[in-house]
């Protein structure tokens, strides 16, 4: 009883049509809806958007589509919007998802399978909602480059980096959570929060042109 949920609006200024660009031969928004469609879990797949050229290749790849009011798909407008609007939508066919899951089209960089362990884990470690990452092992500094500071170590007693506590990175590619958390928080994350550790490779997102040469190369070469 799953809502995933792809937003993909058509208003990307500094990437016109970045959604549906060519990767590998596919545009980009069917990469992800492929890879919703691989997984074991059963889902109801939903594309969230305002662009009809974005409409017209959900339905191709076998997506339903949601229309977004363009209020709520404007550059300011958070994700978090797509998702209430989708469950509102939703929910006046009957259907009550359990769980609200979001993929990310700009971070193709997942399988099939890190869908259904991120699924899994939400379940078995009685997390109230999850978000992917990559592990993080740099040390970090923050402040304009004249007057910087340490923000994740101390430089004084420089640590192995082995032994240091765990620290993640958004990579993007999946969110998830359990219907009251956006319910009650209209947030994709609350309660319990767990993470799904993916690759290295996952945490590159498409935002130019560049990006999307660089994500075809990784998926190329994983296999993806």
């Amino acid at each position: 009883n799953i809502l995933c949920v792809i937003p993909a609006r058509g208003g990307s200024k500094g990437f016109p049509g970045k959604n549906i660009a060519p990767l590998l031969g596919l545009p980009l928004l069917a990469h992800t809806i492929r890879q919703a469609q691989g997984a074991e879990t059963r889902m109801r797949i939903v594309v969230s958007t305002d662009d009809d050229e974005i409409t017209e290749v959900a339905y191709k790849f076998g997506a339903e589509v949601i229309h977004r009011p363009p209020e709520l798909a404007a550059d300011r407008a958070p994700s978090e919007w797509a998702l209430i609007h989708a469950l509102s939508e939703i929910r006046k066919e009957g259907f009550e998802p359990s769980i609200i899951m979001m993929l990310q089209c700009t971070s193709p960089i997942r399988r099939s399978a890190d869908i259904d362990k991120a699924i899994n884990m939400l379940y078995d470690t009685g997390a109230d909602s999850l978000l992917s990452g990559v592990a993080a092992h740099q040390f970090i500094w923050q402040g304009a480059r004249n007057d910087v500071r340490p923000l994740n170590y101390d430089y004084r007693a420089r640590p192995i980096r082995q032994y240091r506590p765990a620290e993640w990175v958004e990579n993007g590619s999946i969110y998830m959570c359990k219907r009251w958390v956006l319910d009650d928080m209209a947030n994709r994350l609350g309660g319990k929060i767990a993470i799904y550790e993916m690759g290295y490779w996952s945490m590159f997102e498409i935002d130019s042109v560049d990006d999307l040469d660089l994500c075809e190369w990784i998926m190329s070469r994983e296999g993806i």
